[in-house]
């Protein structure tokens, strides 16, 4: 686990503990390491979550599909990020998403259980680690409505100036990459892509933006 400790520091989960503490908090939340292949589900529609998943190396697609295989990108977990949380502090509930490894991927397992209960040796770090589930649960809360905004609008075209606007606000920059292919930004924004491809091309044509695959100027 120690090759992961700089990856475990900058997690939202872990923000503020130092290693000794970490190794002590993993004890606490029977902490287990895996490996998984490209593609793989980590979760399916209907498991029942009592663990929460944070990826160590590689990444994952957050993806909720409907009965005709129409499928919606919620968000991409990259090394730090969790996932499943929400449904594994929620009693009883079952996942209503699939977590899809988009590359080969570590993933560390968390016992939520042991995170919400009192924890039996009284560790010193347990409140620590629940004000930090709260903040990285708001942080997701806060990300899933910018999503709904950008969904929200009514043509492609608005769409995208919504997306990349935001991005453009987060980085502080006009000039940067995004997480998704094409594909996969088609999915995240309930658009098709060849709709999305001739909207961007217009745009461009435009002088509104200019990219390459994944990277994007903005002209302001």
């Amino acid at each position: 686990m120690k090759e992961f400790f700089s990856i475990l520091a900058a997690s939202p989960l872990f923000s503020g503990v130092t290693e000794d503490e970490l190794d002590a908090m993993l004890t606490c939340l029977a902490a287990k390491t895996e490996q998984f292949p490209k593609d793989v589900f980590l979760l399916r529609p209907g498991d029942a979550v009592e663990e929460i998943g944070m990826v160590l190396s590689g990444c994952a697609l957050v993806v909720q599909e409907d009965i005709w295989g129409n499928r919606n990108i919620l968000s991409r977990t990259t090394p730090g990020q969790t996932y499943a949380a929400a449904f594994a502090c929620a009693p009883s509930s079952v996942s209503n998403v699939s977590v899809v490894t988009e590359t080969p991927t570590a993933v560390l397992f968390l016992n939520v259980k042991r995170l919400l209960t009192v924890c039996p040796s009284a560790c010193a770090h347990h409140s620590r680690i629940i004000r930090n589930l709260l903040s990285d649960l708001a942080g997701k809360n806060l990300l899933l409505n910018e999503k709904l905004t950008h969904i929200a609008q009514r043509t492609t075209r608005a769409k995208l100036m919504s997306y990349l606007s935001a991005e453009a606000q987060r980085r502080g920059a006009v000039e940067f990459d995004i997480p998704f292919s094409r594909q996969q930004l088609a999915d995240f924004l309930a658009v098709e892509r060849s709709g999305l491809s001739l909207e961007l091309g217009k745009m461009k044509k435009e002088g509104l933006l200019d990219y390459h695959k994944e990277h994007f100027v903005l002209n302001i």
